[in-house]
């Protein structure tokens, strides 16, 4: 099959979340399965590395209208893993310090939804199936079948509308319309774009795709109901039939204990040996005692309530007063919860550190080196940390929800199976009740932990199985 995906980020180009980390590896397997697979991506000019900016070479250029404007397109082409990436080049709207969160974002991927559809028949490739992926890129299938539907090269398109995290769904005023796209007012109807009074991106897409997918099978039931839908689990439910949850991999090239040349030592799941080494590692560099036999639990978060920080916060005096353990956590976000974690590492220096920064290498480490890994996420679409932490023999703690339900089997006692540890009521008094039965498991029960240990790190959770689904899904649309 010929396939185009396009995303507003790609791993190793540019990334702030786990739908790069998507698109950097769902392609690549999909390429290896023998399919003809493009990438189309805006050339964030100062995010992506030199390494790859020496690499690009010029495709074409043309003159795109964003309503009246008349703007400069150019693309640019990159092939790696056999996979061809297009950069699609302005500098007016891509050569920023960051990707997202400007003022004009509407216009910016307004721009760039036109170009991706504009750029097929330059570049002559028109495929079977444009995977588009969350707010930035989902208004494609609208353009396609309202804009673009007298253009007979496009015609047979068939388009899929991932959905990653639906709390982002690029609302807009009316104007839009006119102002960017140049469009009328067709598809501004209640089984269309429109949202309320506003034109909704995600919307538009969930009903003018050909197929809705999203990151997980319990997500995609989640979603359909108002406390997790977001103002859209309506309009989901009136498209379930063609709703689909197909559960995020991780890349195995990257994630890989036993060749993983990030990490202080490389281990397996025969020998981990390695893994204690890179405890000791990362309690040195965490600038904790070096302990082999205490727990250490490692958190690697984006700070916000979506992800149950506060849980952790809240708990954090009892944790750490109470009982053997040590935390590590690295990351950033909201101010308060920056300052809170500072303030619990000043004040429990031998058994709390935080780094507040995002550094990818550091939280490899915490993958490899901790004991337990904690995610209290309130919601969390799919999820990828505690795949990560799974691969690198590191036992999940996390609530119940979304990816997490889908991917963690937690202990059961009575006939020791498992792969890590959850918990149902989102509070932080039912977080430490859980955390307390990890710490019995591994202090009491080691050789039942270690079976655990073995367990996650055996677990398939790489690409080859959900792209195959997705294969199945895409063959399903074509034939």
């Amino acid at each position: 099959m010929n396939i185009v995906f396009t995303a507003s980020e790609c791993a190793p180009f540019f990334k702030t979340g786990g739908l790069g980390d998507v698109m950097g590896a769902l392609p690549k397997e999909l390429a290896k399965k023998g399919n003809d697979v493009r990438v189309v991506l805006p050339f964030y000019k100062q995010k992506m590395p030199q390494e790859f900016q020496e690499q690009l070479t010029d495709v074409t250029s043309f003159n795109l209208r964003v309503g009246w404007r008349n703007q400069y397109c150019g693309i640019k082409q990159l092939k790696m893993d056999g996979v061809v990436y297009y950069f699609v080049d302005n500098l007016y709207y891509f050569d920023r310090p960051e990707l997202y969160d400007y003022p004009d974002d509407g216009e910016r991927f307004a721009f760039f939804c036109q170009a991706v559809v504009e750029m097929l028949e330059k570049v002559d490739f028109i495929p079977d199936i444009l995977h588009v992926n969350d707010w930035q890129t989902a208004v494609i299938p609208v353009l396609l079948k309202d804009k673009y539907h007298w253009v007979n090269a496009l015609k047979d398109i068939k388009t899929v509308l991932t959905i990653h995290n639906i709390l982002f769904q690029g609302k807009f005023d009316q104007v839009v319309l006119s102002d960017l796209f140049d469009m009328g007012y067709s598809a501004f109807h209640d089984h269309g774009l429109k949202y309320e009074e506003q034109v909704g991106w995600l919307k538009g897409g969930i009903y003018y795709a050909d197929l809705v997918t999203t990151v997980s099978p319990t997500y995609a039931e989640e979603i359909k109901t108002a406390e997790n839908g977001y103002g859209l689990d309506q309009d989901l439910s009136n498209v379930s039939y063609k709703l689909v949850g197909i559960l995020n991999g991780i890349d195995y090239d990257v994630y890989d204990p036993e060749k993983d040349p990030i990490i202080p030592a490389q281990f397996t799941v025969d020998n981990l040996s390695g893994k204690k080494k890179n405890k000791a590692a990362l309690q040195e560099k965490f600038g904790l005692p070096v302990d082999e036999d205490v727990a250490l639990i490692g958190v690697v978060t984006r700070l916000d309530e979506q992800k149950g920080v506060q849980l952790i916060a809240e708990a954090m005096d009892e944790l750490l007063s109470h009982r053997q353990v040590q935390v590590v956590l690295i990351g950033t976000g909201k101010p308060y919860f920056e300052d809170s974690f500072r303030y619990f590492t000043d004040k429990y220096p031998d058994k709390f550190s935080a780094r507040i920064e995002f550094d990818s290498n550091l939280a490899q480490w915490i993958y490899a080196g901790s004991d337990a890994f904690l995610m209290p996420s309130k919601f969390e679409p799919c999820g990828l940390s505690q795949l990560n932490s799974l691969r690198y023999g590191t036992l999940p703690i996390v609530h119940e929800v979304g990816g997490l339900v889908d991917t963690v089997t937690p202990y059961n006692k009575e006939n020791g199976e498992g792969n890590g540890f959850s918990f149902y009521g989102f509070n932080a008094r039912t977080m430490l009740e859980t955390i307390d039965r990890a710490l019995s498991v591994y202090y009491d029960q080691p050789e039942q932990w270690h079976k655990m240990v073995v367990t996650g790190m055996k677990q398939d959770n790489s690409w080859d199985k959900s792209a195959e689904k997705y294969l199945d899904q895409y063959k399903y649309l074509i034939y």
